[in-house]
């Protein structure tokens, strides 16, 4: 399979990032989202996009004239998908929009097109049937500001085709994405499968009081070399998704220490509007946190 034309399917936080990256590489990109408002706002988001591709990659002027030139919008689904070789789905994280989507996009897509979807937290078995084309289905899966945090998991479900699995791999390379094939389903891929383990054990020496926030992220920073620890990493992810994660653990095992956590999130950070770096205070204060200065660490 040689993808050309894709439809990007939702233009939320991932969905417009995807759509940017896509037609920076040099593909035929088709923006769908549900009406010509939500669009206009992502045509917005695609002008700061531009500028922060010549801050990060020192993208020229020409590449990005040729960006915009690729991109394409309707919120026809119809029209959307009728060349599509390739739709990725980023519309929101839930099981009965999801389901209901594909079923509307297995009538009027053309055979040719390989099905992904961007979730993050649903597996793709999920939406197999809905699809109508199982084989040519698969999970596309990217970190958030994907033009440096380049990495593009791949997974399988047990339906996937092996050229349906491949070319979705070509795909995230040609991108300029590092390609990560996962063979098996996973909650989580293998990013948030490692990363979230890690920040909760977090959360945990905090709330039970074993040490603060900043000796935390000290230990991190310099027994493992890392640049930030797992409350920077916190603050830039989101409290509030960092809330939903550990509530929904905490409803499953009722674990008091589980719920500790959830209640402090919701109490110290949610009800005061401490967001992370989004509203410029979470476990530290933006845009200069505690833990970039050069004493930090001693």
């Amino acid at each position: 399979m040689n993808f050309k034309n894709v439809t990007i399917a939702g233009s939320g936080v991932l969905g417009y990032q995807i759509a940017f990256q896509s037609a920076f590489h040099g593909f035929n990109v088709t923006v769908y989202d549900i009406n010509d408002e939500v669009l206009e706002k992502a045509k917005a988001k695609f002008e700061t996009m531009s500028r922060v591709f010549k801050r990060d990659l020192k993208a020229t002027q020409t590449q990005l004239d040729t960006a915009f030139e690729n991109l394409h919008y309707t919120s026809d689904l119809a029209q959307a998908v009728k060349d599509a070789d390739l739709l990725i789905e980023a519309v929101p994280e839930n099981p009965a929009i999801k389901t209901d989507f594909y079923q509307k996009l297995a009538l009027v897509a053309p055979e040719k097109t390989v099905f992904a979807t961007n979730s993050s937290t649903l597996l793709p078995s999920q939406f197999a049937e809905a699809t109508g084309r199982p084989a040519k289905f698969v999970a596309l899966h990217f970190a958030n500001n994907i033009w440096t945090n380049n990495t593009g998991e791949v997974m399988k479900h047990a339906g996937t085709s092996e050229e349906t699995f491949n070319s979705v791999l070509d795909f995230a390379k040609q991108i300029g994405m590092v390609p990560l094939p996962i063979h098996k389903e996973q909650p989580g891929y293998i990013v948030n499968s490692l990363l979230v383990p890690l920040l909760s054990a977090a959360l945990q020496l905090y709330v039970n009081e074993i040490s603060d926030v900043e000796t935390i992220d000290k230990t991190w920073m310099v027994a493992t070399g890392a640049p930030v620890g797992p409350f920077g990493i916190l603050d830039v992810v989101g409290i509030t998704t960092a809330y939903n994660i550990n509530k929904m653990t905490a409803d499953v095992t009722k674990e008091p220490s589980k719920i500790k956590a959830v209640e402090m999130l919701k109490s110290e950070f949610i009800d005061k509007n401490k967001l992370g770096v989004a509203t410029g205070e979470g476990f530290y204060k933006y845009p200069n946190p505690a833990y970039k200065e050069k004493d930090f660490l001693k």
